[in-house]
């Protein structure tokens, strides 16, 4: 019999993100107190134990929806706690056809993805005339991405991340940045990497990935972790090459909730306020 509930306590959701925090990864960022505010967490219990969880991040559209553990336990968190109307799941294969029962895919989805995790004794200094990219850079950096990358991008990663460009004739050709940095809970996504069509073959991608990963390095970043598409060869040779390994597949895309299926979540509280006793777990 599974017992659900929504999640408040930091302590109890690390502990469990802990149990394998590589596919966590962006989950534990969520944690940092600003993620936090635009959070909703909902969790499975089995015998007294957390066995699933779920995230919701409203601060991106669509919101992300994380899933993680097991799969019968999830399908309680979205028939009891938690099923928004539109998403973009995460989740493994395992989840695929239970999330199918709650949710249906865009015609591109789901994806077929690799989480790749940062070796760093593999890593290597990349050579490149990459400078540091400030919130100044952000109307350079969309129009970039305008081009075809950046799909997860805001300009308020710029501010709180890690970003290196390489400019060619004052022009923004490549660049590369952080989808989130968390000094608390040392992990960091290195996302937001893109070469200018006409710069391509020239190792900007590399140049710029590189200087990142070097920073969050230096700034102690114990764990370091990407998303590449599982068709993306040549990416994934590039991020081999930089020291990154295949750590886990997974499965993510746009999705909408099946008629019936909805369970909105509650409004966030304002900045700062405290969450409602009855959403504790």
């Amino acid at each position: 019999m599974w017992k659900t509930s929504k999640l408040t306590r930091k302590s109890k959701i690390l502990a469990y993100l802990e149990t394998d925090r590589l596919y966590a990864a962006y989950a534990l960022g969520d944690l940092e107190p600003r993620m936090f505010e635009q959070s909703v967490w909902a969790g499975a219990e089995e015998a007294g134990r957390m066995e699933a969880l779920a995230l919701l991040f409203r601060g991106l559209e669509p919101p992300p929806l994380f899933l993680m553990g097991e799969t019968d336990g999830l399908r309680a968190i979205l028939e009891d706690v938690l099923c928004p109307e539109w998403v973009y799941v995460t989740c493994r294969e395992a989840h695929l056809a239970m999330a199918r029962d709650f949710y249906a895919w865009g015609e591109t989805a789901p994806v077929s993805m690799w989480r790749m995790a940062l070796r760093p004794a593999r890593f290597g200094t990349v050579g490149g005339d990459c400078i540091r990219l400030t919130s100044a850079h952000s109307d350079q950096l969309a129009e970039l991405y305008a081009l075809g990358g950046g799909l997860a991008f805001g300009p308020a990663q710029v501010k709180h991340g890690v970003f290196r460009g390489i400019f060619a004739s004052d022009r923004l050709v490549a660049a590369a940045g952080t989808h989130l940095v968390s000094p608390t809970y040392g992990v960091a996504a290195v996302g937001n990497v893109f070469t200018h069509p006409d710069y391509r073959g020239r190792g900007y991608g590399t140049a710029v990935t590189g200087a990142v990963v070097a920073e969050l390095l230096e700034r102690g970043i114990g764990d370091i972790v990407l998303n590449v598409s599982q068709g993306n060869a040549v990416a994934i040779r590039i991020y081999e090459r930089l020291g990154f390994e295949r750590y886990c597949p997974f499965f993510e895309g746009p999705a909408s909730a099946r008629s019936g299926a909805v369970r909105p979540p509650e409004p966030l509280p304002p900045p700062g306020a405290c969450p409602s006793p009855s959403g504790r777990g």
